[in-house]
């Protein structure tokens, strides 16, 4: 009996702890990540927001059918003036095109150009890099098992 309870008190305190673990990974790879990927793309450290541009722009045109600025605002956490300059220089630099929404007139509706397809395909490949690295010890079991669970998750974060 004494070893169920261990195994409980184990399982609880893993519980209690999984937040706080979300959020120091969060932390740890918020700043590792956009750093490192930014360098190895563009080979430039300040263009990570073109990185970030091109992911909102990516992910949220896989929800709606038009992407704004103030789409590119909500997916990043931003204000409008913020995304807005982030938008203008991901633009400026090639990686997306702006063009008059055709819902209304006064909006940007947001693409990504060739260029900006290819960072965006650059920045996954890193991203599955980084993450086969991670899990490179792990059983195939535990890894798949991983990956569904951070699928799972982003979806959760969908609705």
């Amino acid at each position: 009996m004494a070893a169920s309870n261990d195994k409980t008190v184990s399982d609880n305190a893993s519980l209690a702890e999984a937040g706080p673990a979300l959020f120091r990974l969060v932390r740890y790879w918020s700043r590792r990540w956009i750093l490192r990927t930014s360098a190895e793309l563009t080979g430039e450290m300040r263009h990570v927001q073109h990185i970030l541009a091109v992911e909102a722009v990516d992910t949220a045109g896989a929800r709606t059918d038009e992407v704004t600025v103030a789409t590119v605002a909500d997916h990043l956490g931003l204000d409008h003036s913020g995304a807005s300059r982030m938008v203008r220089d991901a633009t400026s630099a090639g990686y997306l095109v702006r063009s008059t929404s055709g819902q209304d007139r006064r909006r940007a509706s947001l693409q990504l150009t060739d260029t900006g397809r290819e960072l965006l395909a650059g920045s996954h490949q890193w991203q599955r890099h980084t993450f086969d690295e991670l899990t490179a010890g792990w059983s195939p079991a535990d890894r798949q098992r991983f990956a569904g669970y951070l699928l799972r998750l982003e979806n959760q974060l969908e609705r």
